[in-house]
């Protein structure tokens, strides 16, 4: 190894290891709503409201946590394109750092309502940040295990979130002080980011690798910064194979939104967990997804575009079976099974979605549009991903899990049907790249 690649391979680690450990800590500001909204409901409830008015209400605020999500989508992409990815990824932290404390302090349902609408706004800004990273640092033939790697830390590090959080709640420590933690936690990420983090190679005396043939961008796409708005959104949004990737994302973020936002409720109610035991179950959910997406991963480089479409069929196929089982089985009390049966869910599904807002973007953007594909994948995926508050928490009220879960499992399905065309779109020979 010459002492170049040394130093390649060296910051190429370095710049992962720094984006798994940013994004982990947005992921402990964002699932210790999910792991405290037990406490938070008896608080409510304390004060004279119902626990169903309660459930509501706080499914409302998850919705339009995900609404402002949704919408920072749309528009970071374009931000990280523009003007790098690194300044992105530390706002976002910042951002998140100050709304997550605001909330401890917000006093009842409009003031938690306004500090999670702002803190999962500016944590839009992170994930696209990080695919215009990916974009300079690494080769298109390795964008399956790149992002798949980086996608460990909305899985991994959320299952370490929710174990750690889980563990305060164990030792007595209160929702708020559980925010606070959080809060420290990616506070100390963001300064050590700040320190260490690179927007490309360039910043180190090092060469860019080239990004994907199959940009829509044609040779343009190895350019990071785009001429103008129409020129970075017109070839993706005349992209039959991007809408129908937009598409699959409304449907896959819609489940994997509900896994992680109603998995502890449902372990307390249909497990008979305790709500400490059930945040720290929920964690095999992301465990067993940071799994699935290092085999997706791999896969899907040595496959191919192609392959990637394929395990998305098969993976969206067997997961809605799954979920039909967890509608339709009565399992006598036991803990054991829907513990088990939401880890498979977990297994099929989240490998399927890193392909998605991560290699398939980037397959998509080049270094050029990279971001931009990202956000608006992401978008259209968390317009759907709003349904999964307040519409689950209605559908679990009303007719019970079963019936929740059996219209989770039609979701899976139809999105299936949609990873078919895109399977066929793929199939197509890549163009040669235009000037």
């Amino acid at each position: 190894m010459t002492d170049e690649s040394g130093r390649r391979a060296f910051w190429q680690v370095l710049t992962v290891g720094l984006m798994v450990a940013a994004y982990t800590g947005y992921y402990v500001c964002r699932s210790n709503l999910s792991v405290v909204q037990k406490m938070i409901e008896a608080e409510l409830a304390a004060g004279g409201m119902s626990l169903s008015s309660a459930r509501l209400r706080i499914g409302t605020i998850v919705s339009l946590g995900t609404l402002a999500y949704a919408l920072g989508k749309f528009l970071s992409g374009s931000v990280a394109d523009s003007l790098g990815g690194r300044r992105n990824v530390l706002y976002g932290m910042a951002g998140s750092v100050a709304c997550t404390l605001l909330f401890t302090v917000g006093g009842g349902v409009p003031g938690y309502t306004a500090a999670w609408f702002g803190n999962r706004l500016v944590q839009s800004l992170g994930w696209v940040g990080m695919v215009k990273i990916t974009s300079r640092w690494f080769s298109h033939k390795a964008y399956g295990r790149v992002m798949g790697v980086l996608s460990l830390s909305y899985l991994f590090g959320d299952a370490v979130s929710r174990e750690f959080l889980g563990r305060l709640i164990g030792a007595g420590v209160g929702w708020r002080g559980v925010f606070i933690a959080a809060a420290s936690v990616l506070a100390t990420l963001l300064v050590l980011c700040t320190w260490l983090l690179k927007e490309s190679p360039d910043r180190v005396g090092l060469e860019e690798p080239p990004s994907s043939p199959a940009s829509v961008y044609g040779k343009d796409g190895e350019k990071p910064v785009p001429p103008g708005l129409k020129a970075l959104l017109l070839p993706l949004l005349t992209s039959p194979g991007f809408i129908l990737v937009c598409l699959m994302s409304v449907g896959v973020t819609l489940l994997r939104e509900a896994f992680n936002t109603w998995t502890p409720t449902y372990l307390v109610e249909a497990a008979g967990l305790s709500a400490d035991v059930a945040a720290r179950r929920s964690g095999l959910f992301p465990l067993f997804g940071g799994v699935s997406v290092i085999l997706a991963g791999f896969l899907g480089d040595k496959l191919g575009r192609a392959g990637r479409a394929a395990i998305i069929c098969v993976g969206l196929s067997l997961a809605g079976a799954v979920m039909a089982a967890l509608g339709l089985v009565d399992f006598g009390g036991s803990a054991a099974w829907p513990v088990a049966l939401v880890s498979a869910v977990a297994f099929l599904l989240i490998g399927p979605y890193s392909f998605l807002a991560g290699a398939i973007a980037l397959d998509f953007g080049g270094k050029q549009g990279s971001a931009t594909a990202s956000g608006l994948i992401d978008g259209f995926g968390y317009l759907g991903g709003m349904l999964a508050g307040a519409g689950v928490a209605g559908l679990s009220i009303r007719y019970g899990w079963g019936v929740a879960f059996g219209v989770l499992a039609a979701v899976a399905w139809l999105t299936a049907a949609v990873a078919v065309l895109f399977l066929l779109d793929q199939r197509r020979p890549v163009a040669a790249p235009t000037e």
